[in-house]
């Protein structure tokens, strides 16, 4: 990649280069019994194809995945109809696959346990239709909802694939859309970005019957107008999440960062990032996370295939194992499956 597209590589999906990450060392699996639910992967034919079988590829790397929770992309969308309803195709799809899984006896993995869909929550009490529509798709696996709110001003940051503009989370038709989500007994998966942390402080506050879960560990941002701000930066992400965590009906996601905090340059560099360096550039925001929220309310994700695009399966998850190291038989428990069992109600 040129040097003069690096200020826009950062934030941008590109398909992962498996040539690039077969330049990995090998690394012996830590822990290989650890039960893991996987809270966070995607499957869709864009940014390159990823679907079931490449990510059961994924899952061979001898980590202990036993579920996972297909979180929306946008892809696989039905082509005709109301466009409120088109997301509905894409947890149609999720569905078989998760079918495939439950009775195809090779495989291992209940991928698809739990699916967070896309409805527009700005439609306010008109969701509700919408919503009906989701669960019935989901064949008893809808999980959740991801209505993403990640926005900035410079066009370098890359905004969320939704389209809205700034303040979704503080709009009275999307606040009604949340009340209707709420009331059918399901969470909204919330994504904004770190100068965005007051937002998401207004809606737990002000809708605390709602279950929020972060995604991203709260999307620290490293590239753009934040390149070569990082002490700056993590000291606004730092000034601002115990006031998240202090919000009940917040849970955090943790991982995902490998785009946005922009810690390893993967456009640049000769190989993947081991476990050992990414632990050590995502611990300041892990280790954090875990005291402010408690275990109970984290989990870890893989955000893959995104986070592929700079370390293979087996070694990312080797790196949160070596940040939670020093973390209690229980603590480990909720951290790597428990909290996601609760939280998205898998069975």
């Amino acid at each position: 990649m040129g040097a003069n597209n690096l200020s826009k590589a950062f934030g941008r999906i590109f398909a992962p280069r498996e040539d690039w990450l077969a330049q990995a060392q090998p690394e012996e699996i830590l822990e290989p019994e650890l039960a893991i639910i996987d809270s966070h992967h995607h499957l869709w034919e864009a940014a390159g194809r990823y679907l079931l079988e490449d990510y059961l590829a994924d899952l061979g790397s001898g980590h202990n995945v036993v579920a996972t929770v297909v979180i929306e992309s946008g892809s696989h969308q039905r082509t005709k109809g109301p466009v409120e309803f088109r997301p509905v195709g894409e947890v149609e799809f999720a569905a078989r696959v998760a079918a495939q899984c439950e009775t195809d006896l090779g495989i291992k993995t209940r991928v698809a346990a739990g699916i967070v869909g896309f409805a527009d929550l700005t439609l306010g009490d008109r969701v509700e239709q919408v919503l009906a529509a989701l669960i019935e798709a989901g064949a008893g696996r809808l999980r959740g909802i991801r209505h993403s709110a990640g926005w900035h001003d410079d066009p370098v940051i890359g905004n969320n694939h939704h389209g809205a503009g700034p303040g979704l989370y503080l709009r009275g038709d999307f606040r009604v859309g949340l009340a209707r989500l709420t009331a059918v007994g399901l969470p909204l998966d919330a994504l904004v970005y770190h100068p965005q942390h007051g937002d998401l402080i207004d809606l737990a506050r002000s809708c605390p019957d709602a279950t929020i879960i972060v995604n991203h560990t709260g999307m620290p941002l490293g590239y753009g107008p934040f390149a070569g701000r990082q002490q700056e930066v993590q000291a606004q992400w730092q000034a601002t999440m115990p006031e998240i965590a202090a919000c009940p009906n917040v849970v955090m996601k943790l991982g995902g960062m490998m785009m946005r905090l922009a810690a390893f340059d993967y456009h640049m560099a000769p190989g993947p990032v081991s476990s050992e360096q990414l632990a050590a550039c995502w611990r300041p925001y892990i280790e954090p996370c875990i005291e402010w929220f408690g275990a109970r309310r984290c989990m870890f994700e893989s955000n893959f295939p995104v986070d592929k695009m700079g370390i293979g399966y087996g070694a990312l998850w080797n790196a949160f194992k070596r940040i939670a190291a020093t973390a209690s038989f229980d603590e480990k428990a909720a951290l790597f499956g428990g909290t996601a069992r609760r939280v998205y109600s898998l069975d």
